[in-house]
């Protein structure tokens, strides 16, 4: 009896362990299947990022392109403008130069100096009455 108690105890002992080693395969089993879908979620999580990655550098290229673009525009911008402040300098340079000779013509004409002295000068006064009826021609070319 004893050898039937023994074998019987020992028998028990491994359906113990048996179940024991079954219910620790289901638990694994069950982890098992929570990693195959986390590990599916993260090649989704990877493709995602890898395809926000591509449309950043694309997004970036267009960037740099469109800075591209609005420098040459600018620089082509600030020579026109460079060119006209030249153009203006000049003609405000010339209409300074007209002024001058306008208060010279009204000073000798105010002055009454005898007509001897404004016939002694009359290729002045004519050079000025020159390019004053000369000057609205070249305005409107200029302009």
């Amino acid at each position: 009896m004893l050898g039937m108690s023994l074998g019987m105890l020992v028998e028990t002992l491994v359906a113990v362990l048996l179940a024991t080693t079954i219910g620790y395969c289901i638990v694994l089993n069950q982890r098992l299947k929570r990693l195959h879908g986390d590990r599916d979620q993260l090649r989704k999580m990877v493709a995602d990022l890898v395809s926000a990655t591509t449309l950043a550098n694309a997004a970036i290229q267009e960037l740099k392109a469109t800075a591209q673009e609005a420098e040459i525009g600018l620089e082509a911008r600030l020579g026109e403008a460079e060119r006209f402040g030249i153009e203006l300098a000049n003609h405000v340079t010339a209409g300074q130069q007209i002024m001058d000779k306008i208060a010279r013509i009204t000073s000798v004409a105010r002055n009454g100096q005898p007509m001897e002295d404004r016939l002694a000068e009359p290729n002045k006064v004519q050079s000025a009455l020159q390019q004053l009826s000369m000057r609205p021609r070249i305005r409107g070319n200029a302009a």
